[in-house]
């Protein structure tokens, strides 16, 4: 896969996970002071999907090339966010809520880490993806299965 592909798979990725991201935010109104719920869900969601893709699906069923660039870097780069956590913890502790602000700080890594944990343990039960004789790169396009 060329390097301009790559970039090309990475920004469409971003831009659908961002489009996502953003949509799951405009859907929930969070209170001012309160737990951001929706941010964290996004993330904990995020780093989930993402020990599947790299575990379950690059790992074990020899995804294209395409896949990681344009899912794991674009797509769930895009959807999860350090700068929205960052930001609301931010907010959180400027405006006088010190203790939601470390408990989501805190709770948002703890959890996006099990998360990730649990999605590489899916991924890792998957069954391998088995290559057959006429799936090599070599075979005639329509041989016999």
């Amino acid at each position: 896969m060329s390097r301009s592909l790559a970039y090309l798979l990475v920004g469409a990725g971003g831009a659908v996970g961002g489009l996502l991201r953003w949509g799951a935010t405009t859907v929930v109104d969070e209170a001012a002071g309160a737990f951001p719920w929706t941010t964290f869900t996004v993330n904990v969601v995020g780093a989930f999907a993402l020990g599947l893709l790299v575990v379950g699906i690059v790992g074990r069923r020899q995804a294209p090339p395409w896949v990681r660039p344009a899912l794991g870097t674009g797509l769930l780069g895009g959807f999860t966010t350090f700068s929205a956590y960052a930001h609301a913890v931010d907010v959180l502790a400027t405006g006088g809520e010190v203790g939601t602000a470390l408990a989501y700080l805190v709770s948002s890594v703890l959890v996006g880490v099990i998360a990730a944990g649990a999605g590489a343990a899916v991924g890792a039960r998957l069954p391998a993806r088995r290559r057959c004789v006429d799936d090599s790169p070599t075979a005639p396009s329509g041989g016999a299965r």
